[in-house]
């Protein structure tokens, strides 16, 4: 193990004050931790019992450590488990030993149970359980003190430890499927009887299983040492048929031995991202269930609970499911289904489809990433997220032995006794029969299961689609009044000009540049809104956001309006289906003329100008009233409910209640009464154009939303004279007036799809009143009303306040009546006398002239016109609190200790010009602090320190550059890795100090970066390895991180080829962000970035940026405070950006708790940005965000006036530190006690904000705590790479150019093997400079990212096969991967390779025998391959290089491909039906040129594999080659490889 040196230590803090303020009870949003895994299952074909298949599943299970965690002790296992069939022998034996009882196994059962501590109480909890059981007609055979050797425990996890008991019972009545239902309400029976008891232990009581087939083992255990705590698995009489497995890695540290999985069915690697919505529906279906044993089954509710985790809850939904006669299988399927939508696998399969297509009227699907493995005892299985986003791999053996796990490689096989090896394709199933012996293939279970009920029937008879109709040709209002009513609704021109008319012209979201720097609509002096209030949350870390752009097949925006009420029988209910949620008004007329009884309800309050009291009363009595009415109209037969706003503009004493509280209010109301199911809410209102309006209203319960207005604004923007004529020049495209309204509806369409993709969710069906959002600025008494269980940190708008804000924007719709224009706010643009904007030109011109004129008087200017603005963040309602031992400013720590705690924000270059991107650095690396290279790469004559500066600032080598020193260096010291990988090469990496991984930003925290094609300059394509004017997007997941065992993994890989570096993570503010944090520190991160809401971009969807995320001064508290309580904090350093611009800003954030500070927006305005916010356009007028040469000359900035800044801040900060008492920073580091709330802002909506959880804590003492980073931390190494790296040979052939083979054993523990190798190449030779030639072969399975970031001159050979992330960003040399010889299987036909490989490939070439997973050369830049099977979104987003594939493909092949050329070989005939189209074309291989390029890479294939599928296509060429498919994107069109013209054209010259 390598040890980092040891940092300077920063801070000291109060240990105890967190414990007091992150109390659970007291901010119950901290106990929502997110874990992930490693899971898989061993089982016998032949359901045979044995002694070593347990040692076999212990043995898996070990090899799978790495994919968990542990806590701070890092010996305290996050959790690790083991489900297997019950070993009778055992108990049978031990039962006639000890209790001289002969068991009847077909009636007996074993429970394991967690039991409280103390002696008393376990007494007490046994009585209960014996009594209980005894009550229901079980004989108690005996209890079990089960033998454990606490010794390889970790301190936490023995410090939490239950005692852990076995009882052992039998029924006199029951078995087989009536014994498992019995225990069932047995065990609900005693849980709910403890629970109601309240006992002081309830909590610590816990059923590990209770069944008649199956057992559960688990504990806060590593995977390594579980055999060894339970010394029952040991035990030869433990034979077994299989086992469930699973190794836990958790955010939250604090050990509780109930968490560990597997639960009593599942053991679940992934995430439910709709588990709010989810339960929230699941109680409300509960009152409605039908069916026989249901009846009983009353007794044993609630199914679901809040507190309980996800993986907890689903498996309670599934066992609900079994102990109603469906199947482990059948279950997973209703819960988590496939895409089965236009999905071409299931075309001769519409039996199937109609099962889901029936399922999916009732039941929500539970989504997000997950590979779930099961067992009920009847079968066993695995199945697979809809999106594949876990990896999950088989094999079968020649002794009848089914291995599934999470990577292949778990056990050491003999290669010659595999039969078959395999993988799970998204939404994929295999099954194990275990009472029929039979193994089921994915179509064989579910076609088995859709044939069991007659479901085409069913859907023919009793469902309905819409047939959306055409939109209205006319208008309906006129103009006057729809003026007064946009007025009255809260539209601004901006609304009008910047969202409504970019929606419908190009059918998509306006895209806008910088941030969002006016105030919270909490804090703003103008009205805003309800849905302002809200805040989309966004999936990092833990689970993956979703591709809508690329991957959208596999999301659906349908939903279903009718009764729901049954989800496990036959219905008779009619439902109807509409295809979108957006409905037109002849859309809503069809509705309302349909079989379902539809009704409305007018959604107005009486509106008493003069007194707000009266007015809050009347709007929370009218919604009660409301309430009420919809319940009895629900009673009376109604199926839809209309919620309409429409004509409430009769009285000026009336005014509408904002339609998201109306639709929350109801939905909440009806799921108390149990009537929620019964009906469908659809809103129609003028309140509701922008996208995430319309999130809102779904996520709260509407099931649609007709937006009148919006629709009737469209049509009068269409018959205006403006638009006419400009239509009518040819300055805007020349579209219908059913055109524009298709274009605006399409466009709230696929912002919807983004909106639910940046949370990871697939279907619209799961979003709808699943509430993921955070609320900023309600109060509690409206939350509990109408938002129950969204988190609202700091209060805010009461009743009396929403009802007053509501009818200030009603009053001036009928104020306004002689206008003829919507007033402009300046909500999104700054304007003067409009909302308040930070960035504003007053502001840039004072910094501008300070930093110019380098006078710190005119800073203090710059810094008053901020002080004195009014509330905007959070901050500004917190003061410092100062005491009165302040110390002199001379004592205090000099600026540069100070400024090396500073750092840019990560702009790419490509966003920013040369000159702005460059200046930065230099500017950042004069005073000691960091830059940030964005994700664009950076030019390796940056790494080099200038030596060529002549007297008057000029340097050759960057000629234009101005205010040049000799010394400086332009290498930015934070390098980034984003999801794209533009730019990320072996030589990039090893010249960072710090690496980035970008997960999320603050503008748009679930989006991938977009860079139009007119920024894509020829320099910035060589940097990004792509071709010059193409747009380039990153993809919104990083595709190798969909948890957070996968970012450890990242981690991992980035500290060995640059072992020097520390690694950082980049998350954004949102609810529950502490988790996460908690979960990346123990992944090996030794950086944490916070970034704000308020954070810049140069380009994102308007609706993020002013929708998306939350102040970092919430995300900083919440992430500190968890650090702490997890005895993590001193890990890790925290870093904080987001519209930090002063002294004070930077000194409030090191009191919540950040250590180093980043700078964006400000810096870019230090170096000479002006905020014309056409960042996007390539239009920037003073050369900061462009690349036209002609702009970039007038860039005006150099390195100084940048350095002058951060000097400014720094003595801003120096003063500060004096007057409150302290001589560094380090030492004010998470002191909450020195801030204040801030009386003396006064705001204009409310008084009702809270901030007391910032510092409502205890001061009266401190225990002091270094923080942060001040310990020696152990570095994670590749004992394998290292061991390489150290070989004499091997160093020898490094140095000299040498050539060197040898052979070495790898098993799937040995990961990123071949990246240390890659670095060490890098830093000695750079990308391309090592002429001597390494070949290493490895015989085994490879862990994780081999052969990442290979380079050239190295080739890494494996026989056996490798996991996911081979290749990733290789920039050169070789990798071969083939089987062993003696296989005897089909070696084109089986996995060889995991997912995710080749992910960012800049170089090299990678040959395979055999097939691979899931999103095969993603982001391929220049890299060439040859493999015989891919799975689905091969060579999505791919900008270069070749890929040829001679087998099976999966679907959406080349989604996003803007460069390189792929060849499929389509032997089935259907590889068109598989590609996205939406860029490349498809054609056969039509030139001589390609064809010789394909016959040469299929030769080099037979070469370096020895292929025979490879040899039979060249045998039979002539024929083989009109099989091939060659996909070819535009950049590629004109070449002579894909155009037979120019191919001759070139010939012809």
């Amino acid at each position: 193990m390598i040890s980092i040196s040891k940092r300077t230590s920063i801070a000291r803090i109060n240990l105890s004050e967190f414990h007091t303020i992150s109390k659970i009870d007291r901010y119950p949003w901290l106990n929502k931790e997110k874990d992930a895994c490693g899971v898989g299952f061993i089982a016998h074909l032949d359901n045979k019992f044995g002694h070593k298949l347990m040692m076999n599943a212990l043995e898996a299970l070990a090899t799978m450590e790495h994919r968990g965690a542990c806590s701070a002790d890092e010996e305290s296992g996050d959790g690790a488990g083991i489900l297997f069939s019950i070993p009778w022998k055992f108990f049978v034996e031990w039962s006639l030993r000890y209790k001289q009882f002969k068991i009847n196994i077909s009636q007996a059962a074993v429970a394991m149970l967690f039991l409280p501590c103390l002696s008393s109480d376990i007494q007490v909890s046994k009585n209960i359980v014996e009594e209980i059981f005894q009550d229901e007609d079980f004989i108690v055979i005996g209890w079990r003190e089960v033998p454990y050797v606490k010794e390889v425990l970790g301190p936490l996890a023995l410090r939490n430890m239950p005692q852990i008991y076995q009882i052992v019972v039998q029924s006199k009545r029951y078995q087989g499927r009536s014994l498992d239902f019995h225990l069932y309400r047995v065990r609900r029976k005693i849980e709910k009887e403890i629970t109601v008891r309240a006992y002081s232990w309830a909590k610590d009581f816990y059923f590990c299983s209770c069944s008649n087939h199956t057992i559960v083992y688990k504990g806060m255990v590593k995977s390594t040492s579980l055999g060894q705590f339970y010394q029952d698995l040991y035990n030869p009489d433990f034979e077994i048929s299989f086992a469930v497995f699973h190794r836990r890695f958790s955010t939250n540290t604090m050990p509780r031995w109930p968490l560990a999985q597997p639960m009593r069915i599942l053991g679940h690697n992934g995430e439910i991202n709709t588990l709010l919505g989810n339960l929230k529906w699941m109680e409300a279906r509960e009152s409605s269930l039908n069916h026989p044993t249901l009846n009983e089954v009353a007794s044993i509710g609630p199914v679901v609970n809040v507190s309980n985790s996800d993986s907890a809850n689903l498996d309670s939904v599934v066992e609900l499911f079994l102990h109603v006669g469906h199947s482990c299988p059948e279950a997973l399927m209703f819960l988590i289904p496939e895409a089965y939508e236009n999905n071409p696998k299931l075309k001769y399969h519409q039996n199937l489809i109609s099962f889901y297509e029936y399922c999916a009227g009732f039941q929500e699907a539970w989504d997000g990433p997950a590979l779930i493995v099961f067992s009920d005892g009847h079968t066993v299985g695995a199945s697979l997220d809809r999106n594949g986003l876990r990896p999950a791999r088989y094999c079968v053996t020649e002794d009848n032995v089914l291995i599934l796990a999470s990577e292949g490689g778990v056990l050491n096989l003999d290669p010659s006794l595999i039969r078959l090896k395999g993988r799970l394709g998204p939404g994929e199933m295999i099954v194990l029969d275990l009472q029929e012996k039979l193994l089921m293939s994915n179509l064989e279970i579910k076609n088995k299961i859709a044939s069991l009920r007659p479901y085409s029937d069913w859907i023919k008879q009793n469902r309905q689609v819409l047939i959306p109709t055409s939109f209205l040709t006319s208008t309906t209002l006129p103009l006057q009044e729809v003026f007064k009513r946009q007025t009255c609704f809260g539209y601004t021109s901006e609304d009008i000009e910047l969202v409504i008319e970019n929606m419908a012209i190009q059918g998509k979201e306006p895209t806008f540049c910088m941030g969002d720097d006016t105030p919270l609509a909490v804090l703003s002096g103008k009205s805003h809104v309800l849905y302002d209030y809200f805040k989309q949350r966004f999936a990092q870390v833990t689970n993956p956001p979703i591709d809508s752009l690329r991957e959208s097949l596999v999301m659906s925006i349908s939903s279903y309006l009718g009764s729901k009420t049954n989800s496990f029988e036959e219905s008779s209910e009619k439902i109807l289906k509409i295809k979108t949620p957006i409905l037109s008004e002849n859309d809503l007329v069809l509705i309302k003329n349909s079989e379902l009884l539809t009704e409305t309800l007018v959604t107005t309050f009486e509106a008493h100008f003069d007194s707000p009291q009266a007015n809050g009363q009347s709007l929370f009595s009218t919604i009660n009233q409301l309430c009420k009415q919809a319940k009895n109209l629900i009673q009376a037969g109604t199926k839809i409910i209309i919620l309409s706003d429409k004509v409430c503009f009769e009285s000026r004493t009336e005014s509408y209640i904002p339609p998201l509280l109306v639709v929350g209010s109801l939905h909440q109301y009806l799921i108390k009464q149990g009537v929620r199911q019964k009906v469908s809410l659809i809103v129609e209102t003028g309140q509701c154009w922008s996208t995430h309006h319309f999130a809102c209203l779904l996520g709260y319960g509407a099931s649609a939303v007709c937006p009148y207005l919006a629709l009737e604004t469209v049509r009068h923007w269409w018959m205006s004279e403006r638009t006419q004529n400009l239509m009518s020049k040819g300055k805007m495209p020349n579209l219908t007036l059913i055109e524009v309204q298709n274009n605006y509806c399409k466009s709230v369409e696929r912002g919807l799809l983004k909106i639910l993709s940046k949370m990871g969710i697939s279907l619209l069906t799961s979003y709808i009143g699943a509430q993921i959002f955070e609320i900023l600025g309600l109060g509690k008494e409206v939350v509990d009303l109408a938002f129950e269980g969204t988190v609202s940190r700091i209060g805010g708008l009461s009743f009396a306040d929403l009802a007053m804000e509501t009818i200030d924007l009603c009053s001036a719709g009928f104020s306004k009546l002689n206008k003829k224009k919507l007033d402009n706010h300046g909500f999104v643009q700054y304007r003067p006398g409009g909302e308040y904007h930070l960035n504003n030109p007053e502001m840039s011109k004072a910094l501008h002239k300070a930093v110019r004129e380098n006078n710190y008087t005119l800073y203090e200017a710059y810094k008053q016109l901020l002080a004195n603005r009014p509330p905007t963040n959070i901050r500004d309602l917190l003061e410092f609190n100062f005491r009165s031992c302040s110390v002199p400013l001379e004592k205090v720590e000099n600026i540069f200790e100070i400024t090396k705690r500073f750092c840019t924000g990560g702009m790419s270059l490509g966003a920013l010009s040369r000159e702005a991107h460059e200046t930065l650095s230099i500017a950042m690396n004069r005073i000691g602090g960091k830059s940030n290279s964005g994700e664009g790469g950076e030019d390796s004559l940056r790494f080099t320190v200038l030596t060529d500066v002549d007297e008057t600032g000029n340097s050759p080598s960057f000629p234009h550059l101005k205010g040049l020193k000799n010394g400086d260096s332009l290498s930015s010291a934070i390098k980034q890795i984003a999801s794209g990988r533009f730019g990320v090469t072996p030589e990039y990496l090893v010249n960072a100090k710090q690496l980035e991984i970008k997960i999320s930003q603050g503008a748009k925290p679930g989006e991938g970066g977009q860079l139009p094609g007119k920024k894509v300059s020829p320099y910035i394509a060589t940097l990004r390895a792509c071709k010059p004017g193409v747009t380039l997007i990153s993809p919104p997941p990083h595709h190798d991180i969909y948890s957070i065992e996968d970012l450890a993994q990242l981690i991992f890989d980035l500290h060995q080829v640059n072992p020097e570096c520390k690694v950082s993570v980049k998350l954004v503010s949102e609810i529950g962000v502490g988790t996460i944090a908690v979960g990346v520190a123990k992944a090996g991160a030794e950086i944490i970035q916070i970034s704000g809401h308020d954070g810049g971009t140069g380009a994102s969807p308007l609706s993020s940026i002013k929708h998306a995320g939350v102040p970092w001064e919430l995300g900083l508290h919440e992430v500190h405070c968890l650090l702490v309580e997890n005895n993590l904090r001193e890990k890790v350093i925290l870093r904080v950006d987001g519209g930090l611009r002063t002294g004070q800003d930077v000194v409030m954030a090191a009191l919540l708790g950040a250590d180093e500070y980043g700078f964006g927006t400000i810096a870019m305005i230090a170096g000479g940005c002006i905020m014309a916010r056409v960042c996007h356009t390539n239009s920037c007028p003073v050369g900061v965000a462009t690349q036209k040469e002609e702009l970039r000359m007038r860039y005006p900035g150099v390195p100084e006036n940048v350095v002058n800044y951060f000097i400014f801040l720094a003595e801003e900060i120096r003063v500060i530190l004096s007057k409150l008492g302290f001589e560094t920073l380090s030492q004010i580091i998470g002191r909450k006690d020195l801030i204040n709330h801030n009386f003396d802002k006064k705001l204009c909506k409310t008084h009702c904000i809270d901030t007391s959880i910032f510092f409502n804590i205890k001061t009266n003492e401190y225990n002091f705590l270094e923080i942060p980073g001040g310990h020696s931390k152990k570095l994670k190494t590749s004992l394998l790479d290292y061991e390489l790296l150290n070989s004499s040979d091997i160093l020898y052939a490094i140095d000299n150019h040498k050539t060197l083979e040898k052979h070495i054993k790898i098993s799937n523990s040995d990961r990123s093997v071949g990246a240390k190798l890659a670095g060490r190449l890098a830093k000695q030779y750079k990308n391309e400079g090592f002429r001597g030639s390494l070949i290493l072969n490895f015989y085994g399975t490879a862990g994780q990212s081999f052969g990442s970031f290979n380079i050239k001159g190295v080739t890494l050979r494996l026989i056996g096969e490798a996991n996911d992330y081979v290749g990733k960003s290789m920039s050169g040399g070789e990798i071969v991967i083939v089987p062993p010889s003696e296989v005897a299987f089909d070696a084109s036909e089986q996995v060889i390779l995991g997912n995710t490989c080749l992910y960012g490939a800049t170089g090299g070439f990678l040959f395979a025998y055999g097939a691979a997973g899931e999103r095969f050369a993603v982001r391929n830049s220049n890299a060439f391959s040859v493999l015989e099977g891919v799975g689905d979104h091969a060579c999505e987003y791919m900008t270069g290089g070749r890929v040829v594939v001679l087998g099976k493909a999966g679907r959406n092949i080349a989604a996003g491909m803007t460069g390189g050329i792929a060849y499929f070989l389509d032997e089935y005939s259907n590889l068109p039906e598989k590609v996205n189209l939406d860029i490349v074309r498809i054609q056969r291989v039509v030139t001589n040129e390609a064809r010789k390029q394909l016959i040469q890479l299929i030769e080099k294939h037979v070469l370096k594999t020895g292929s025979k599928k490879a040899v039979l296509i060249l045998q039979q060429w002539e024929i083989f080659i009109h099989y091939f498919w060659q996909i070819v994107p535009p950049s590629e069109s004109e070449t002579s490889e894909t155009n037979y013209f120019v191919e001759n054209k070139v010939l012809a010259n």
